[in-house]
Order: C-alpha cells, then structure tokens, then sequence
C-alpha cells in the first residue's frame, strides 16, 4: 500500500470523520451518483425493452425479409411468384437464415349483421413458424395446414373480434374481389367464404390488430385462381438482427431479376426511423446524468480539500509535492464515487428487475403498443455505464484538484 492511499483510507474512514462539516455534503455527492446511476440503467433498459418489443412484433409477423415479385408496388394484391425458386436451397443452407416460409395476402371484407371491417388475410402454409402468434393468443389455438386439406379455419385479433362481435369457434363470412380468369381487362367478380374463428391474439401493435388474419394459403390460391405452385412470396427469418441490412443486401442479389427482397426496416421505415431516434433519447437523458454526478463530485472534493486545507499544509512542509496531495484527494474521491457507483447499481437493477417480473408499471397500449414498461437488462450496457460514469467523474475531478497547488504551507497552518 502507497503512502496515498494509505492517508486516503485515514481520510474516509478516521474516527473523527463524523464530526466533520462536509460529511452531508459527501452524503449528498455518492446519494447523486446512485441515483444518477439507477436512472441510466433504468433508461437504457426501458428505451432498448421497448425497442425490441416493437421491433419483435413486426418482425414476428413479417419476418426479417420479404422475398416478392418486383412490380407488387406494395399492394396487399400481390403479384404470384412460382414457390420453386432455384436460390431457395442455398438460402436454407445459409448459416445466418434461421427459417424460411411461404406465403400470399389478399383483401378481405368481414361482414356481420351489424358491421363490416377490412381485413388483410395472410395465408400460411405447413411451414408457418406458430412462436409469435402462440405468445401472443388470448383464447383458442393455432390451426393445423396440410397438403392435402384445405382448412377453413381462421385466426383474428382481439380488436376484431370485441368490434365485430366475433366468438371463438363462430362462423364468420369474409367478402372478396377478384380478378376474372377470362377477362383481358381490369373487371371483378365477387367471391364469398365462410370461416371457423380457431383462435384469438392480440400484439397491442394497432396496425397489425386492426387488419390482420391468418388463413390457409390454399384459400387465397383458390379465390384467385392459382395453381398450387403460385404464392405471394417468402418470408425469412434471421438468427441476428444485427445483420440484417448485410443479409437482405445478399439475398436481393440471390434471387434475380422479377423478384425483390426487401428487409422489414424497408417495409416500415418511418417505425423503425421512429425506433432508432429513441437512441438520442437515452444518450441525452445519460449525458445529463453523468454530468450531473459529476458536478456533486466537484463540489464534493471542493469541500473536502477546503476542509483539509492545514493537512495540506504540513504535508506540503513535510515536503510534499502537489501530484502526491493530488492522488490523496483522487483516491478519495474514487471511493465515494464506487460506493455510490456500487448502490446505483443495486437500486436501478432491483427496480428493473422488479418491473420485468411483475410488470407493475403500466403503459397505455393504445399509443405505446404494449400494456406494461417492458425492460431489457442488458449486463454489457450497465458495465459500460459504470466505466463511462467512473472515467468521466474522474475526468472532471482533475480541474478542482489543481486548487492543492494554490496551497502554501505558511499560511495554510498558520490561519487554520
């Protein structure tokens, strides 16, 4: 043990410590630290909670990437596109695609004695990944797709479903448009099904609660007369989000000319530019608070060196230089700020970890798309919160020190 440290340690921890005058200042310092701290775990882990919340559920009902034909244009009448594709294979064999699936949208119109609805019907096939609407159903089950049956079987949402009067395992009957086979030009006839409701689910996500239904997508191929080879498109789900903007760029380059794959940030970009601005929050939020911990560590050693000004006297004429007083109060200080560093933590991950678990904290899911303050603790992001909160409080600490310098011996004891 150095001499500094050792003279450090007989600073904080002396037996007259409690007498002294800044001990409330010092109090009040590591108290703003360790809520400075709570309130940065608590920041990133609700902004990046709420970010993969929205973002799961739009990727949970479109996947990472879209593969469809070139001229859809973005309409929910898709151009079919032939399901044997010749890239199909090497993208089930990449390392990065987790799954990969068929499917195909059309329009609907549900009609009840009292009211009628829109409807977007996305037909699944045998190889639809159930996960995300298994999480997210509140009454019923999935159904099952085969090769050989067609299934009448229907899954809507909550929203549809307390709209429209709709019960679980009722009949419902969805109005259609489609293109005449025999007709050159643009002329509709009118086609109607009836469907059995197998389940109910609900995501909180609005856009997607207000439209879409999932069907067999041998219903779609009939109502518009495709052959059982003809889909809307695939969907692929990938292993990492983070890569997705370097997969779909390779995958668009595998399928050729006539199709297009496009990412789901590039289906919905104002979301996800949305997203993605809930970064400057947290970064602003984090500055202020780093900053704010900061200063009460200033004004914390400002006091302490003031108040110690005749034991920097004698050090001083013991022969002591300014660097060596200067790593007194350092040491000091970086104590007070891992104590309050060490309860910041304690605080922000209970808190947090409480509000995961047991979700008191409501949001309204009308505006936020989730019903509770989701929470994501990431151990990466607090430790790096720790290092930056340490390393900038000490940064800032360098300047009041260099008061020591200011210090003379002979009037240091002689008015203390």
């Amino acid at each position: 043990m150095n001499s500094e440290s050792f003279i450090a340690k007989r600073i904080i921890f002396g037996s007259n410590i409690t007498k002294q005058l800044s001990r409330p200042i010092i109090r009040i310092s590591v108290l703003g630290i360790t809520l400075g701290l709570a309130a940065m775990i608590l920041t990133i882990s609700i902004v990046t909670g709420f970010q993969n919340e929205i973002r799961n559920k739009l990727i949970g009902i479109g996947s990472h990437i879209q593969i469809t034909n070139y001229d859809n244009n973005e309409s929910d009448e898709p151009q079919p596109i032939s399901k044997n594709q010749l890239f199909i294979e090497a993208l089930k064999k990449d390392p990065q695609i987790n799954h990969l699936q068929i499917y195909a949208t059309k329009s609907g119109i549900i009609k009840t004695k009292t009211d009628n609805e829109g409807v977007l019907l996305k037909g699944i096939d045998a190889d639809y990944d159930w996960k995300f609407i298994n999480d997210n159903i509140k009454s019923g089950k999935a159904f099952s797709v085969s090769d050989t049956s067609l299934s009448r079987d229907i899954i809507i949402s909550k929203y549809l479903s307390d709209k429209l009067g709709l019960k679980l395992n009722g009949k419902m009957i969805i109005y259609f448009l489609t293109k005449k086979t025999d007709s050159v030009y643009f002329q509709y006839e009118q086609r109607v099904k009836t469907f059995f409701i197998s389940g109910i689910y609900e995501t909180g996500f609005e856009d997607i609660d207000k439209r879409l239904v999932l069907v067999d997508i041998k219903q779609i191929q009939k109502l518009n007369y495709w052959d059982s080879n003809q889909i809307g498109g695939f969907e692929i789900a990938l292993k990492d989000y983070k890569k997705i903007d370097e997969i779909g760029n390779k995958v668009n380059e595998a399928v050729g000319q006539g199709l297009i794959a496009q990412t789901i940030k590039e289906i919905n970009p104002m979301i996800f530019s949305w997203l993605d601005l809930q970064d400057m929050n947290a970064i602003i939020v984090i500055l202020l608070m780093i900053i704010v911990a900061g200063i009460n560590m200033i004004s914390g050693l400002l006091i302490l060196i003031l108040e110690r000004t005749k034991m920097i006297g004698i050090l001083k004429a013991l022969g002591a230089n300014n660097m060596y007083i200067q790593k007194i109060f350092i040491y000091n200080a970086t104590y007070l700020i891992c104590k309050g560093l060490f309860w910041g933590n304690i605080v922000g991950i209970s808190i947090a970890l409480f509000q995961q678990y047991f979700g008191v904290f409501k949001l309204d899911q009308a505006t936020y798309y989730v019903s509770v303050i989701p929470i994501n603790i990431n151990l990466f992001h607090i430790l790096l919160l720790n290092i930056g909160t340490l390393f900038t409080c000490l940064l800032m600490l360098i300047i009041p020190s260099f008061i020591i310098s200011k210090i003379t011996p002979i009037k240091a004891i002689r008015f203390s």
